[in-house]
């Protein structure tokens, strides 16, 4: 009893425009951070909370008290968790908040409790976290957040994740405005049918982008990067979008969508040049906005949740 662990979690792009739910990369920064400290209390406590005001210190109303939860019942142990979190993501930025907390959450108990899950465990751990966000167990940011890189998730029932190989000189840019869009709002107004010929274009784009990042295509990833299903409805939620999304590409970005659910809008690019006129571009536009934000570029991160 006593004894402490803090993991880091990073920020994720979930959907990459046509894989809506089933592909996520991670970037570099910005990090949640999970301390977690081994009690013989028997019960989850969420102890400390910096860098949001607004996260419950409930653990039932807490996706890190839901992850920690969900493991202490797997795992049969007797023990107690006491957790301190540390927000350097915003909730509701469109780049995995909770799917970082949740990550981190799980990434720590599974050290503290010797190491006893694997990462599609954990996987399947943080994703309760992110039913109790956005009301959808969704793994396409938990994924990318735990196991770093590029990820397919190729089936929910049963989970089966593939790591995606990642090209050497593609960046990802990614700007946030200060504003926040629940994820389960976002989910609400998406359609719940699609037109078969909706269908066979998004599935065209989901093959073209894994080929694209398989082959190291760059053109074919850019090709690939089109949204027939989510993009139409979340895009009026973001002021600007159409605007900034046109910017990005003509700056050189390969291409350039919404970030899970927004409001953050990304941009995949060839090279750390690219990228950073890309941003530029970017940052300008958002100026003529007036809105307060937050710009990251990052390469692809390949390292995942860690121990720090």
């Amino acid at each position: 009893m006593g004894r402490k662990v803090r993991a880091k979690a990073t920020a994720t792009v979930s959907n990459l425009n046509c894989g809506f739910d089933i592909l996520g990369l991670a970037i570099r920064e910005p990090y949640d951070f999970v301390e977690l400290e081994m009690t013989d209390s028997g019960v989850v406590e969420i102890a400390g909370i910096k860098g949001c005001d607004s996260l419950s210190h409930d653990p039932e109303k807490n996706v890190v008290g839901v992850v920690l939860n969900a493991m202490i019942r797997k795992s049969g142990t007797k023990a107690g968790l006491r957790a301190f979190i540390e927000k350097g993501i915003t909730p509701g930025s469109g780049i995995g908040s909770s799917a970082a907390s949740s990550a981190a959450a799980a990434f720590a108990a599974n050290d503290l409790m010797g190491k006893i899950f694997s990462l599609k465990e954990l996987v399947t751990f943080a994703m309760e976290g992110e039913q109790l966000a956005s009301g959808t167990a969704h793994a396409d940011n938990v994924a990318p957040a735990l196991l770093g890189g590029i990820t397919l998730i190729r089936s929910y029932e049963p989970l089966d994740i593939v790591k995606v190989n990642v090209p050497p000189e593609l960046f990802c840019v990614v700007i946030h405005p200060d504003m926040e869009i629940k994820t389960s709002m976002a989910r609400a107004i998406l359609d719940k049918h699609l037109t078969l010929t909706t269908a066979v274009k998004q599935w065209g784009n989901v093959g073209g982008l894994i080929a694209g990042l398989f082959s190291e295509d760059y053109d074919l990833i850019g090709r690939s990067l089109t949204d027939h299903v989510a993009e139409p409805k979340r895009s009026a939620l973001i002021p600007g979008f159409h605007e900034l999304k046109k910017t990005a590409i003509q700056h050189g970005a390969l291409g350039a969508g919404i970030s899970g659910s927004g409001p953050a809008v990304f941009a995949l690019c060839r090279g750390e040049s690219s990228a950073k006129t890309v941003i530029s571009g970017m940052r300008t536009f958002m100026e003529t906005l007036g809105i307060k934000y937050n710009a990251y570029l990052s390469p692809v991160n390949n390292e995942g949740a860690t121990i720090c």
